[in-house]
């Protein structure tokens, strides 16, 4: 749930902060305040490309912060992303800032920690779902016509993509095995050098390090050496040396005990200091020793080490990856000394693997087909609660032909309309009407987001998400106005819904009502938006009702409408 957002020097708006609740959050205001100005910062925060453009004049850079509150499966999966990202979590609150800059270069700031863009798109899903005007239907290409419907069938893709995955990686490696002669004598040529070099180094995995180590021990061996013996000498050798100072005080103490039995302990104590002091007097002895300083070794060091160095850099960067290179390198010329026997192999393989996959595309389409029969039949009905007499149909079109393989399945998705009794049944996204298109998507939305699944089951994931509708009630009014403030109403319930309008018949139904309003000051345009209740929001209803003028008239009649509606 989006709990705060603010903005600074952003647009027309100097400073705002606004606090949003759960349930129905509207926005209100005149043509031009800058209702969809908070749509569009919000957009920003959910990973949205920024302009400097948005940089109040005079102002040298633009900030945008959000606040979500998030719990349960939606709180462990931004959890995931941040732990996956080295950003701390703060518990369920996840506080977003991004600056814009004059430059065109902006900041990122995640729990007050340096992120990036990215990271805001990672989390997206978890947090909000933005539908400005039209845009659902720009975007609805194949791939979100289906993704809307597997939500809706809690269809998984796991099984269907790791054997797309498998069929593919066999495909392409019959392929590289086929290549024409003279592209394969040189493959063979090149991975003959690469495997002989890396072979003939005959690496081990760590030996850099282990090499790195011994080259600084012998590089500053008469240091080490000197340091090494100074410290025995003031530990065990040396006349004042440490052990015998300890033996000198435990005689003492043995004599005390003889008088204070207390002092039993202390002298037990002194014994253990000892004991670990002369331990590693000869620990440092013992190295000392085996230092010896030889520059026929630190060059033979260097000389290895420079020839691991060069391998990194061709095939690295590690040198484990260098080994894994050979080992790649090595099957690949097995391969294609053996070509014919393990083309054969890897045929069969690809016959099981397309099998396989078969299998989980073919499972995944039943999946959406069943689920498709359940899902039109929910929009198209709740299609006719918007005041719309319209046919809703959703196909799941199948195509087994191994060019229309995917990792998601053999499906195509469409999705058709009739908007009006008699006409022609047309692809959802050919509709021309932005009031038809706004409630169908709406339609869509309350089914799948806040609806239940094919089994019957509320979605519990649905009440993570903010949905926020900008301007959803462009080309409509009158009764279908009132139909779509009462499904965002129904909606609301399970979700937080932020909702632009310039209805009066949808405004009376929010739970929180925010008025936008612009005013100019000392000759600088300035952008407010505050919450609105009881008189004020009677009075916001009857501008909306009857425009500038007010009448006793327009006044009775939103008391009315909000007294009916909320």
């Amino acid at each position: 749930m989006l709990a705060e957002l603010r903005l600074e020097n952003y647009a027309v708006i100097d400073n705002v902060v606004v606090e949003f609740a759960a349930g129905l959050n509207l926005l209100t205001g005149e043509t031009g305040a800058g209702k969809s100005i908070l749509i569009d910062a919000l957009s920003l925060m959910l990973g949205e490309k920024a302009s400097s453009e948005i940089i109040r004049t005079g102002a040298e850079r633009a900030v945008v912060a959000a606040v979500f509150e998030s719990e349960g499966a939606a709180l462990r999966a931004i959890e995931e992303i941040l732990e996956n990202n080295g950003l701390d979590s703060e518990g369920s609150s996840l506080i977003l800032r991004r600056e814009i800059a004059a430059g065109g270069k902006g900041r990122v700031f995640i729990n007050n920690q340096p992120a990036t863009v990215a990271v805001l798109k990672q989390m997206a899903p978890h947090l909000a779902v933005v539908h400005a005007q039209n845009e659902s239907i720009v975007n609805f290409d194949a791939a979100a016509r289906q993704e809307l419907l597997d939500a809706y069938a809690g269809v998984e893709l796991k099984e269907v993509s790791a054997g797309f995955a498998n069929w593919k990686g066999i495909r392409e490696r019959i392929a590289e095995l086929e290549r024409e002669e003279a592209d394969r004598m040189r493959l063979l040529d090149l991975w003959n050098f690469q495997c002989r070099e890396i072979e003939e180094a005959r690496l081990q995995a760590g030996e850099d390090e282990r090499l790195e180590v011994e080259k600084r021990v012998l590089a500053n061996a008469e240091k080490i050496y000197g340091a090494a013996m100074h410290a025995f000498d003031l530990l065990y050798e040396g006349d004042a040396s440490t052990s015998s100072s300890l033996r000198a005080a435990q005689k003492h103490l043995e004599e005390l005990a003889r008088y204070e039995p207390k002092f039993q302990e202390a002298r037990a104590a002194l014994e253990s200091a000892r004991i670990s002091v002369e331990d590693v007097g000869a620990t440092l002895r013992d190295y000392a020793g085996g230092i010896h300083a030889s520059p026929e070794r630190l060059a033979e060091l260097e000389e290895r080490l420079a020839l691991l160095d060069r391998l990194k850099r061709k095939y690295g960067p590690t040198l484990e990856n260098v080994i894994a290179l050979g080992e790649e390198v090595r099957r690949k010329l097995n391969e294609m000394e053996n070509k014919d026997q393990v083309l054969l192999e890897l045929r069969a393989k690809l016959a099981a693997a397309a099998e396989e996959y078969r299998k989980a595309a073919r499972s995944v389409s039943r999946k959406r087909t069943e689920a498709g029969r359940k899902l039109e039949k929910l929009v198209e009905a709740e299609i006719n609660d918007l005041a719309m007499r319209a046919s809703f149909r959703i196909a799941v079109e199948e195509n087994e032909a191994e060019e229309h393989w995917s990792l998601s399945g053999i499906n195509q998705v469409i999705y058709r309309i009739a908007p009006n009794a008699g006409e022609t049944m047309r692809p959802l996204e050919q509709i021309a009407s932005g009031g038809e298109l706004s409630r169908v998507m709406l339609a869509l939305k309350a089914s799948v987001e806040a609806g239940a699944n094919p089994a019957g089951k509320r979605k519990t994931a649905a009440a993570q998400r903010t949905l926020v509708f900008d301007e959803i009630d462009t080309g409509i009014g009158g009764r279908a106005a009132e139909a779509v403030g009462r499904k965002l109403k129904a909606l609301s319930k399970a979700n937080q819904v932020l909702c632009v309008t310039h209805l009066p018949q949808i405004a009376t139904f929010a739970d929180h009502h925010y008025l936008i309003e612009k005013r100019e000051t000392s000759g600088r345009t300035k952008t407010s938006v505050r919450l609105i209740t009881g008189e004020e929001r009677t009075e916001e209803v009857a501008r909306m009702l009857s425009g500038a003028k007010l009448t006793e008239t327009s006044r009775k009649h939103a008391e009315q409408m909000i007294r009916a509606n909320g």
